[in-house]
């Protein structure tokens, strides 16, 4: 595939040893030796790799050179829980640099690892422009995720085109609360730490990491102290917080048991049994995968993600069950054809590389459903000489059953304010367009035959240059095909605005191969994140950008323009959009829907036929 611009988003600070700084590190290193220009952004303690990346991004100076993996320090943040409490926000200086790496270098794909709030992650995906790619690993559910903010957290996780999990049991547990596609790439555990074989005097040498919930390593020590001094064993404990003062060891066990801060692959290369002994809260599936790669049996509590790497024969343990880890200790200790026949049937290493070939293939599957930029050189070599003219492509008039807006005063209205052409587009209804064409003439304003149409239940569509009528609740699919079989325009108005009815990511993501043009700027948009958000979909599909007033009352005309050369046609009238300018008025959301309000609800019927009658006749004699 052609070489893509990426960044990979950690939450983890880097100089931490994390498994998905690990998943990050190997990917981003395979993904630029095929010559993508790979960027990790990663929280850290390091104040002066801080100051130089933000450097760095002030500067511009972001993708490094082809081969080169350039690693950027965002700043540093308080660590990322998952036990479901409350974590203060990402710092503001952390969350500006990180809009600041994302909005002034045009990735082409942003991959985000663990993307829950609050974190550096978390931060990206609501400020990414690019294809957005989610890997969750952990499979431990997140409780303020998943049941205090499952609304919010959803809506966030829709700006996800891919969403991949580093574990079946991940991609189950995510499904139970944020239903989708959850594809599962592993991640690899090389070879790069080849068993060291025990001697024949040895003890069978035990491993605990102590990554998981501390409770686990209590389990671990409590199931020693049960196994006890008669059998031939010794223990390594890898922490960084030292023993467990809450369980302490008789001094037996302390001769057979080291507790060490570092040389985990040491460890790993010579472990003979990793034992995982989470509860659930904080399970690590890919140290055990590493482990095992290296020649290590594993002895794990019952939690599904450590059943599907347990051998058939289950040599598992209920939750904090020490009595039963101890026995399944001994069973190895005591039984060298166990051990053989488990090392035996041990999964073979799984190569980076092969990671990278299933994460590439996913990149690939997103970037084609980009749209192509170019459009149609000979045609914009057409009329790319041809006057300018302010366009319009959102209103509505009286055939609406919320406007009160007569035709005439409409054209009489875009006239006044410079328009060259407008889109009516009237609810679920064509005919007052076509008045408005029949008339455009005593008005020199050109006119687009539009219908905003509310489909059954995925919210509205406009068409652009129909023939006829659109019925009003068929489904989006049904929608869009009658759009394009009328020789029309498919015109996605205010998609991410919650107050108005609208398609969600999913069902947008359908139709995304026959949208040809979404409205990224509409003043009616009570909250401005919502075309923000609708700015950053049409930036990274390539769609082409457009704008409308959406205007129910003739003074909203005028609060956005877009300026585009001249058409005649769908087909000229997209090319010249494709390089069209839009520039907006703000400041006029209250003021026109007070208006909207006096002129459709709070004016009696008789006075509303009386003022209508008025516009008219002053619209006749300005024509």
């Amino acid at each position: 595939m052609e070489p893509l611009a990426i960044v990979q988003v950690t939450p983890y600070p880097w100089e931490d040893r994390h498994e998905v700084n690990t998943y990050v590190g190997r990917v981003a290193e395979e993904l630029a030796a095929r010559g993508h220009a790979v960027v990790v952004a990663a929280p850290s303690r390091d104040e002066e790799a801080v100051r130089q990346s933000r450097r760095a991004i002030r500067q511009g100076d972001v993708l490094g050179q082809p081969g080169e993996v350039r690693h950027l320090a965002v700043g540093e943040v308080l660590p990322v829980g998952t036990d479901g409490r409350r974590r203060p926000a990402v710092p503001i200086d952390v969350a500006r640099t990180v809009e600041e790496l994302l909005t002034g270098t045009a990735f082409d794909v942003c991959h985000v690892h663990e993307p829950f709030a609050p974190s550096v992650s978390s931060v990206a995906l609501r400020h990414s422009r690019a294809l957005n790619v989610g890997t969750f690993h952990a499979p431990a559910e997140r409780v303020v995720a998943t049941q205090v903010a499952r609304k919010l957290v959803t809506l966030i996780f829709g700006r996800l085109d891919a969403r991949h999990a580093a574990f079946g049991a991940t991609a189950e547990l995510l499904n139970r609360f944020f239903p989708a596609t959850y594809e599962v790439v592993r991640p690899g555990t090389g070879a790069e730490t080849p068993h060291v074989a025990r001697g024949a005097d040895e003890p069978l040498r035990l491993l605990f990491v102590d990554v998981e919930e501390r409770q686990a390593l209590r389990v671990f020590l409590r199931a020693l102290r049960r196994l006890g001094t008669d059998v031939p064993w010794e223990a390594t404990v890898i922490s960084k917080q030292g023993p467990s003062s809450s369980t302490p060891l008789r001094e037996e066990l302390r001769q057979r048991v080291r507790f060490v801060e570092d040389g985990e692959e040491e460890a790993i290369a010579r472990a003979d049994v990793i034992v995982g002994a989470s509860a659930g809260a904080r399970p690590a599936p890919a140290l055990v995968l590493r482990a095992v790669a290296a020649g290590a049996i594993p002895v794990l509590s019952r939690l599904p993600v450590y059943e599907d790497l347990a051998d058939e024969d289950g040599l598992l343990f209920e939750p904090a069950d020490t009595e039963t880890l101890a026995g399944q200790l001994k069973r190895l200790i005591t039984d060298e054809a166990l051990r053989t026949r488990l090392r035996a049937d041990a999964p073979q290493p799984r190569a980076w590389s092969t990671v990278a070939d299933e994460v590439e293939a996913s990149y690939e599957a997103v970037v084609a459903r980009r749209h192509d930029p170019t459009g149609d050189p000979k045609l914009w070599a057409k009329i790319k000489n041809r006057p300018l003219i302010d366009v319009d492509l959102h209103m509505h008039t009286d055939h609406s059953g919320d406007c009160a807006t007569p035709v005439e005063h409409l054209l009489a209205t875009a006239r006044e304010q410079g328009l060259g052409a407008i889109a009516v587009t009237d609810h679920n209804e064509v005919s007052g367009a076509y008045e408005a064409q029949e008339k455009a003439a005593e008005f020199g304003v050109k006119i687009i035959i539009g219908e905003e149409v509310k489909t059954a239940s995925q919210g509205e569509v406009i068409g652009l240059f129909l023939t006829e009528k659109i019925p009003r609740g068929l489904t989006l699919e049904e929608t869009v095909a009658e759009i394009k079989r009328q020789g029309g325009l498919v015109y996605v108005p205010h998609p991410f605005d919650r107050m108005h009815a609208v398609p969600d990511y999913e069902h947008l993501l359908k139709i995304l191969d026959d949208v040809d043009a979404i409205e990224v700027y509409n003043p009616r948009v009570a909250i401005g994140s919502f075309n923000e958000e609708a700015e950053r979909f049409a930036a990274k599909y390539q769609i082409v950008r457009g704008a409308g007033s959406d205007s129910h009352v003739a003074a909203g005309l005028g609060s956005v323009r877009i300026k585009m050369r001249d058409f005649e046609g769908p087909e000229e009238f997209l090319e010249s959009l494709r390089h069209a300018e839009i520039s907006t008025k703000s400041g006029t959301l209250l003021y026109v829907q007070a208006l909207k309000f006096l002129e459709t609800r709070a004016t009696p019927k008789a006075a509303r036929r009386a003022r209508r009658d008025r516009r008219i006749r002053r619209a006749a004699r300005k024509g």
